[in-house]
């Protein structure tokens, strides 16, 4: 219990490393909507909210498809990294920027056609409506490129560990869109072109201070197109499609939801909903952030096949995203007035009680949310495919239409809100009721809410997990490798070699690696015994250090130095060095 709580302590400090990161990147667009929002409602009127809200489909459908793009190729390196299969990274990352760019031309052409030549008329017959949304379109239209590629490049930084950058460009986009908000709405009064324009110019920022870094010649990852493989696109759009249903089936429910407000209450119902949306954006960035960190992780734990960190990343979901999520949503509901009165100042106007009901009402659904998302993104990667089929659909289309459909009549544009939390309640459910029925009985731990199949990764029979924490530890824990060997009928003489590459390693960690800061560190050993291979992984979350890079440099130094990693050599069928999230992961056989 020790050893899987240090585990679990390790992928803790990790997720939430990254967390922070990855919440701001995912609120770059919700920061985007919400200045939109503001300066639409205080600068152009009610009607440029209701084109944003009309606006709204038409760009979850562009984010569903970079979803796809990017849900399937991250998850793809994922596991291509968990194999270290690192060919086959560079032709993922090629592929995905190469596809992502045609795509986001194809968008481009759409969006400049529908708005130069006013073919919105299926989306509101209201002429003044429907003029700003033309010209909205047309700026729209501009942004659509570096919004796509700004999201692949966002997680590939995260998968080389430069989150920092990422951080960077969004601060930097964050500045430039409200500056030009200023200027295009404010004082040029170009009203809903000003709008789109600032948010488009802003993204083509955001995108220049992420690519210089793979301009630099810095990275890793590189674009080479002799290593695009075409036929990755089938299973990218694979693994992809399953996880980004629920944006896809997003679109059709906005566009249902949309048409239900202007029948039953009016384009002031759309301003409304657009507006609580579009400020609650920015507070999706937090569960959105918090799936993003977890997917890397998950992807790579099923790369590796590590059961323990794999469902180690579930309990982390339901013991601290949930309790943390439920405390800012509970913040929301609190400050419901304050906030609706960003956009509407006149209590007596109708838009007013409704933004503030819709402030109230839609952030219970939030904690509910991460629930659906990890383990649809846990189906995706682990081939749950008719989990995740049913999941993005209930979530998508069935639960908030249907229930915004059954209630519309009695509650108004209440009726959306409160769709939206029975939708959480009914995912919640289903997710229970389908362990419930491959186990055959209700849940009773993490691997069995998570139907893990049994023979996923090496059994408890055939492994042993310890960490590292003192010197003192490292004989201890190297005693502990050898005796696992032969207890599993391993010869001697490679126990022993077993138990000398743990001590070797774990200890140049230990001396090297904890002294470089003040930071808390653990060296996470595993070892297996699979087939006649001897299999120790050695993970630690110290600096990076490639001891294959080392090995290298001491090939041609004096023979009295690096000499445990000369050892390790000579001893290992095989060693390969990753660095996976800011982790060293190091995997020997024996």
């Amino acid at each position: 219990m020790n050893e899987q709580a240090a585990n679990a302590k390790t992928v803790t400090r990790l997720l939430f490393r990254l967390l922070p990161v990855q919440i701001l990147l995912a609120s770059v667009n919700s920061v985007n909507g919400i200045v939109s929002s503001y300066f639409a409602s205080n600068y152009v009127g009610v009607e440029a909210m209701s084109a944003v809200g009309l606006y709204s489909p038409i760009g979850m459908l562009i984010t569903s498809v970079n979803a796809i793009l990017v849900g399937g190729s991250v998850i793809l390196s994922g596991e291509y990294m968990g194999k270290n299969q690192r060919d086959k990274l560079q032709g993922v990352f090629s592929l995905n920027l190469t596809v992502t760019s045609l795509i986001a031309a194809i968008f481009t052409l759409i969006l400049l056609t529908a708005g130069l030549f006013d073919l919105t008329g299926f989306l509101t017959e209201d002429r003044a409506v429907r003029q700003l949304l033309d010209r909205y379109l047309i700026g729209q239209a501009i942004g659509v490129l570096p919004l796509m590629l700004g999201g692949s490049f966002s997680s590939f930084l995260s998968l080389e560990n430069r989150g920092k950058r990422t951080l960077t460009a969004s601060i930097v986009y964050i500045a430039v869109n409200v500056l030009l908000n200023l200027l295009f709405v404010g004082l040029l009064h170009l009203e809903a072109l000003g709008l789109a324009l600032a948010s488009s110019l802003g993204l083509w920022v955001f995108l220049g201070v992420q690519i210089q870094y793979y301009l630099s010649g810095r990275s890793f990852l590189r674009v080479r197109t002799g290593a695009l493989v075409w036929r990755e696109c089938g299973e990218i759009f694979r693994i992809g499609v399953p996880g980004a249903l629920s944006n896809l089936y997003q679109t059709a429910r906005g566009l249902i939801v949309n048409r239900l407000l202007v029948v039953f209450v009016g384009s002031v119902g759309i301003s409304a909903f657009a507006a609580a949306n579009n400020l609650l954006t920015v507070v999706w960035s937090i569960p959105i952030g918090m799936l993003a960190v977890s997917r890397m992780l998950i992807s790579v734990s099923v790369g590796e096949e590590d059961r323990q960190t794999l469902a180690d990343v579930m309990r982390v979901m339901f013991r601290r995203f949930l309790p943390l999520q439920g405390l800012v949503s509970a913040c929301i509901i609190l400050c419901s007035v304050p906030l609706t009165r960003i956009f509407f100042r006149d209590p007596s106007e109708p838009v007013y009680m409704m933004t503030v009901w819709g402030l109230r009402i839609l952030p219970l659904c939030m904690p509910l949310s991460i629930i659906y998302m990890h383990f649809v993104c846990y189906g995706q990667a682990s081939g749950k495919h008719a989990l995740v089929h049913l999941l993005s659909f209930l979530d998508g289309v069935g639960c908030v239409a249907g229930f915004t459909a059954l209630l519309i009549r009695s509650l108004g544009v209440n009726s959306v809100y409160i769709a939206n939390v029975l939708n959480g309640v009914v995912t919640t459910l289903v997710i229970i009721a389908y362990a419930w029925m491959k186990k055959k009985r209700l849940p009773r731990n993490m691997d069995e809410l998570m139907v893990i199949p049994d023979d996923f990764g090496a059994p408890p029979s055939e492994r042993m997990d310890l960490s590292v924490r003192s010197t003192e530890e490292v004989v201890r824990v190297a005693e502990q490798v050898q005796r696992f060997c032969l207890e599993r009928g391993v010869d001697s003489r490679r126990a022993y070699l077993a138990g000398l590459s743990m001590e070797e390693m774990a200890g140049n960690i230990v001396d090297h690696g904890f002294t470089k800061d003040r930071k808390p560190h653990s060296v996470d050993v595993r070892v297996v015994h699979k087939g006649d291979d001897v299999i120790l992984r050695i993970k630690d979350d110290c600096v990076p250090f490639d001891p294959v890079e080392r090995q290298k440099l001491a090939e041609g130094g004096e023979i009295g130095k690096n000499i445990g990693i000369r050892l390790i050599f000579k001893i290992a069928r095989a060693l390969q060095y990753q660095n996976i999230l800011g982790l060293n992961v190091l995997t020997i056989r024996i």
